[in-house]
Formats: structure tokens, C-alpha cells, sequence
């Protein structure tokens, strides 16, 4: 089974591919989106969750995403075209990291896609060339809310505390405006949906081909996240402004 096939099967229950409830994704948005008539780029958009539920959420949004998966985007264009907002989307099949648009964006996200740029502050550098003079990032990634194991270092990568985070956003040149943590409920939902939709597809559908691969795979998630990080990894979204703007932007 191809990776992206069993990440959408895994994110079947979840459609945001990262640990955070409705609720939360819905202020995030609210903080970044303030007008209601922003242009919004994803980069690496995955199914474009978060971009379908800005969308909806205010008419006048237009939005772009970029992503590798064709499977993934294909699921976004599927989902625009049911909620009536498929005019106000464009998706782009490419790397996000050799994207380039004519236009500036006033919001641009990357949340839990940092490792597409090599960590979050080339992350921020990537997002900083399409935003707006006065625009938004929204970025979500992962930090260590307890001392990890050299295991969990080695298999999610090495990240800071939280307070190390934010001095090395704030030595970027960003300030942020809003920020969200997310809780232990949300981190724990996200891995039981994970690895329960995931083993849950693989036991509906025993015939398949993929069946055991699936389950192993549903399992062997499960028992990293149990044995390996559920104790010290956290994860963080950040809306940020630039510190300083460049008047020749």
C-alpha cells in the first residue's frame, strides 16, 4: 500500500492531519482569517481541510493549496465541489517547496508539514515569500513538553521545548498573535483515530491485498505512540505576524 493511501485511510475519522479538535481549528482559523476575504495558500495541503473549512466559513475566501499526493488533492476537489465552494479553490500538484505565484497571500499556512522544508524555521522562510506586507502565517508543529528518550528523538526528530520554540520564531523575525497547544485529550484523539481507522479497514476489508499491511501497520503506530512519545511529545499551532515589515514589499 502506497504511504499516501493509508495516510488518507488513517485520517479517515480525522480529516486534520494534526492534533487538534474542531474547536480549535475553528479559532485558529478565526484569528487568521479576520476580514473574511483573505486569499489563502496552503502549502502542503494535504485533503485541504483546513482550506475547505475557511471556505465555508466565509464566502468571500479564495484559496490555493499545494501538495504532492494526486490522491490527496483529488480528495479536496471532490469535497470543494459538495460544499459549493469548489470556484473559490485552485490546487496545484507539486512540491510545495519550488511552488511560486504572481500574488502575495494574506494567510498562508503549514501545519504538521514542516518536515517538507526541513524543520519549522525554514518552514517560516518558505511561508514568509508569499505572505502579504500585514498578512498571516499559521504553523503547527512539534515540540517536547517532557525530556524524550533517545528513541523518541531519533523516530519524530529533534525538537525544542516550548519556550525554545518560540525564541527561535521570534528570532525569525515573527511575532505570534495567537497560539494553541494542544491538550492531551486532542493528542490522544488524533492517535486512537489514527491507528482506529486505519486497523478498522483493515479487519472490514480481509480479502484485500493490503489487509495485513494495513494492521501491522495501525499496530506497530500504536505501540511507538504508547511506548515511545505519548509521555513527552506535544504540538503547537502559532498564528504569526513579521516583527518588521519590509516597506519595499
Amino acid at each position: 500500500m502506497k504511504r499516501e493511501q493509508m495516510s488518507m485511510l488513517a485520517h479517515a475519522d480525522h480529516p486534520i492531519a494534526a492534533p487538534l479538535d474542531d474547536e480549535s481549528v475553528r479559532r485558529l482559523l478565526e484569528r487568521a482569517v479576520p476580514r473574511g476575504d483573505e486569499r489563502i495558500l496552503d502549502l502542503g495541503c494535504g485533503g485541504g481541510e483546513w482550506l475547505l473549512r475557511a471556505l465555508a466559513a466565509h464566502p468571500g475566501v479564495r484559496a490555493e493549496g499545494v501538495d504532492v499526493s494526486e490522491t490527496a488533492l483529488a480528495h479536496a476537489k471532490e469535497a470543494a465541489a459538495r460544499l459549493g465552494v469548489q470556484e473559490r479553490i485552485e490546487l496545484h500538484h507539486q512540491d510545495a517547496t519550488a511552488f511560486t505565484s504572481p500574488h502575495p497571500f494574506d494567510l498562508v499556512l503549514s501545519v504538521g508539514a514542516a518536515h517538507v522544508y526541513g524543520g519549522l524555521i525554514p518552514t517560516l522562510a518558505a511561508a514568509g515569500r508569499h505572505v502579504a506586507p500585514g498578512g498571516h502565517i499559521l504553523v503547527g508543529d512539534g515540540y517536547w513538553e517532557h525530556k524524550p528518550s533517545p528513541e523518541a528523538v531519533e523516530m519524530l526528530g529533534d525538537f525544542g521545548d516550548l519556550p525554545a520554540v518560540m525564541d527561535l520564531v521570534r528570532a525569525a523575525g515573527w511575532t505570534p498573535v495567537h497560539g494553541h497547544a494542544s491538550s492531551r485529550s486532542e493528542l490522544d484523539a488524533y492517535e486512537w483515530a489514527w491507528t482506529g481507522s486505519l486497523a478498522a479497514w483493515a479487519l472490514d476489508h480481509p480479502a484485500h491485498p493490503d489487509s495485513a499491511q494495513a494492521l501491522e501497520a495501525a499496530d506497530a503506530h500504536r505501540t511507538e505512540w504508547l511506548n515511545v512519545y505519548r509521555q513527552s511529545w506535544g504540538f503547537v499551532c502559532l498564528v504569526l505576524r513579521r516583527t518588521v515589515e519590509d516597506p519595499d514589499a
